[in-house]
């Protein structure tokens, strides 16, 4: 796609809430999940009696941070999000900070997606059960190809499955309360259990208890990522870009809470059990259900039970669940490229990151987003209860920060604002200190409850990723510096006061003669051929076949005892350098261009190593002069037919 056509890939609202929700969205599949399991370590009563509390209290917290990041997409929509707000407010630091926190995010957002979706298709096909970790792979594979195609394209195929989720999660609710209602809904399976608290967790009373309703709420604080993805995705939106972003968040956010609480409600009314382990945990009749039993997760329960007449609503919730907890990962592969291009455009990453590719999707970045996702995948053998150990710590300390930076660009805003304007950056800042306030409380319980059990290794890769950004922007800074004209302008335009050509020869046939005239053409001031003395007998047949063919160039030959090649060379033109500093010297190599690779080790051998010392050399330039044997012709004609067809490069210049 031709680079005008950029407009053409933006988002409607329709696609965006797809696109950038599927992550928050599809959270609520897993969210009761770790909020029912962790309550489960004290036993079946906790579960129905504080589920809900901690339901509401996450509640309360995505409201608070939808609020105030409808705030960030107004103020800051170049697509920054989270990065631009603490670079703007709070300085570069804090926002590498921001930035190492997101990229971590997201790499683990498509791995704890990934996982939990196969996870899910595992219950339904059991073929696939034992086989996650592949299988997740090769469904990162396919998003990656995917989202090469672009986004516009992506968002496409990926609205109709996340509708149908939103769609199928709210019918099922809405029959399970009607059925609630007319006192026609029946317990779950798992009711007929009793919950034993985990082995050590008896009795729980006094901090023991409130740290482990802490633990459920931070677990259930997981229904909070990918707010900031539309945050920091607001470059793909059409105009007006802030509007529909924030609307895009508005709809997001109470769409998610709506079936968050619909979940843990109507899991509670049908008694339901759940268990981090159900073989242990489960009892009945005094007996513990053994590792033959197979606990769903709460939302295949739920389906059942609300569905126990209507196996169809069974399998379609089931199915649109495991799809979209696969494409959830999607919304990571929209955040994460977008915000690696800012961070290379700023200088913090490669700049390759800030290039896009043919369908004009950051190629480079969704390809490293894929291969980092993969390694956790792999490393972790995808299993969400220890990957999920490691979320969310990253997006509450953007969250934080993020608030933190709102609160000092109001503040920075309001002593010059008009008074028609100060009303509302008022009620702004307000929101943003509360969403700070929450986000900040929810952080540090995050950090409390889970840095043993996992958080500590996604804090070292954070780590790891700032103090590595911090390097990149170093060593470009200091480039920039050295490459930076002077003041005099004269100075950076001066030319040599004289060039010194010299020509390499190692016997006289065609490219040795191709390289002198070539050299003799650019007229420098000072023209040499030289030549290295290693065999006496080739060098003095050489010498008079160079005087019989009468070439108009002297020939030098450089002495070497050793028999080296390479070291004669260099101290002949070091030499040059030091009798004549202002002046360069150019170093002209014949060099043989052939058409297979194993060619290429029986040539050239010589002038590689040449020219990988002299690069070094200050005020030396190398000039290669190539002359092409027959087999290299096949090639030339392979590279202008794949020039002519699937080039990289070739649909961008529309051939």
């Amino acid at each position: 796609m031709r680079s005008d056509r950029l407009g053409e890939t933006l988002l409607p609202k329709r696609i965006a809430l797809p696109v950038f929700a599927s992550d928050a969205l599809s959270s609520v599949a897993y969210a009761p999940d770790e909020i029912f399991l962790t309550l489960a370590a004290a036993g079946g009563a906790y579960a129905t009696t504080h589920s809900w509390q901690i339901g509401l209290a996450v509640v309360f917290v995505m409201v608070v941070v939808v609020a105030s990041y409808r705030q960030n997409v107004h103020a800051y929509p170049s697509g920054g999000g989270d990065y631009e707000v603490a670079t703007v407010n709070l300085g570069p630091r804090y926002g590498v900070v921001v930035a190492s926190a997101l990229l971590v995010d997201y790499v683990l957002t498509v791995a704890v997606s990934i996982s939990s979706g196969v996870q899910n298709a595992a219950a339904a096909l059991p073929q696939v059960r034992g086989h996650e970790m592949p299988v997740a792979v090769a469904l990162v594979v396919l998003l990656t190809a995917m989202n090469l195609r672009g986004v516009r394209e992506s968002g496409k195929l990926f609205a109709i499955p996340t509708y149908a989720f939103m769609v199928g999660v709210v019918g099922m609710s809405a029959y399970g309360y009607y059925r609630a209602a007319t006192g026609d809904l029946p317990l779950a399976e798992s009711a007929k259990f009793e919950l034993v608290p985990e082995h050590g967790m008896e009795g729980l009373a006094g901090f023991a208890m409130v740290f482990l309703l802490l633990r459920a709420f931070s677990s259930g604080c997981a229904a909070l990522t990918g707010v900031e993805a539309i945050s920091n995705g607001v470059p793909a939106f059409q105009k007006p870009k802030s509007k529909n972003a924030a609307t895009t968040l508005l709809l997001m956010g109470t769409i998610a809470v709506t079936l968050l609480m619909s979940i843990i409600f109507l899991a509670n009314k049908i008694q339901l059990k759940f268990a981090e382990f159900p073989a242990e945990q489960l009892v009945l009749n005094g007996v513990p259900v053994g590792e033959g039993y197979v606990q769903e997760t709460v939302l295949g329960q739920l389906a059942s039970t609300v569905f126990d007449t209507f196996p169809l609503g069974l399998y379609f919730i089931a199915g649109v669940t495991g799809v979209i907890l696969i494409l959830a990962a999607n919304t990571a592969f929209n955040g994460f490229p977008v915000l690696a291009s800012v961070l290379a455009k700023d200088g913090f990453l490669p700049r390759q990151l800030h290039t896009r590719g043919d369908r004009l999707a950051f190629s480079n970045g969704i390809l490293i987003l894929a291969g980092a996702a993969c390694v956790l995948i792999v490393a972790y053998d995808a299993k969400v209860t220890e990957l999920i150990q490691l979320y969310i710590v990253g997006v509450f300390v953007s969250f934080t920060l993020s608030q933190v930076g709102m609160l000092r660009h109001w503040n920075r805003l309001l002593p010059q604002a008009l008074p028609s304007e100060r009303a509302r950056m008022l009620r702004s800042r307000a929101i943003n200190f509360v969403g700070a306030t929450m986000s900040g409380l929810v952080l540090l319980i995050v950090l409390v409850t889970k840095f043993q059990r996992g958080a500590k290794w996604a804090i070292l890769a954070m780590v790891v990723i700032y103090f590595l950004m911090q390097a990149i922007n170093r060593h470009y800074r200091l480039v920039s510096r050295e490459l930076a004209l002077g003041d005099d302008p004269r100075e950076e335009r001066a030319l040599p006061s004289r060039v010194f050509a010299i020509v390499l020869v190692s016997k006289i046939h065609k490219p040795t003669m191709r390289a002198l005239a070539y050299a003799r053409a650019a007229r420098p001031s000072h023209l040499e051929a030289i030549t290295v003395n290693v065999e006496p007998e080739a060098t003095q047949q050489l010498a008079r076949e160079w005087d019989r063919r009468d070439i108009p160039v002297p020939l030098t030959v450089l002495d070497s005892p050793y028999r080296e090649i390479t070291r004669p060379i260099i101290d002949h033109v070091k030499r040059m350098r030091a009798q004549h500093p202002k002046d360069i010297v150019t170093v002209y190599v014949p060099e043989y261009v052939v058409g297979h690779w194993w060619e290429q080790v029986l040539h050239n051998q010589s002038a590689l190593r040449l020219k990988a010392a002299l690069l070094f050399t200050p005020g030396v330039m190398m000039v290669s002069v190539p002359w092409q044997l027959r087999s290299s012709a096949d090639r030339e004609e392979w590279f202008e037919a794949l020039e002519a067809g699937s080039a990289p490069g070739a649909v961008r210049r529309g051939e």
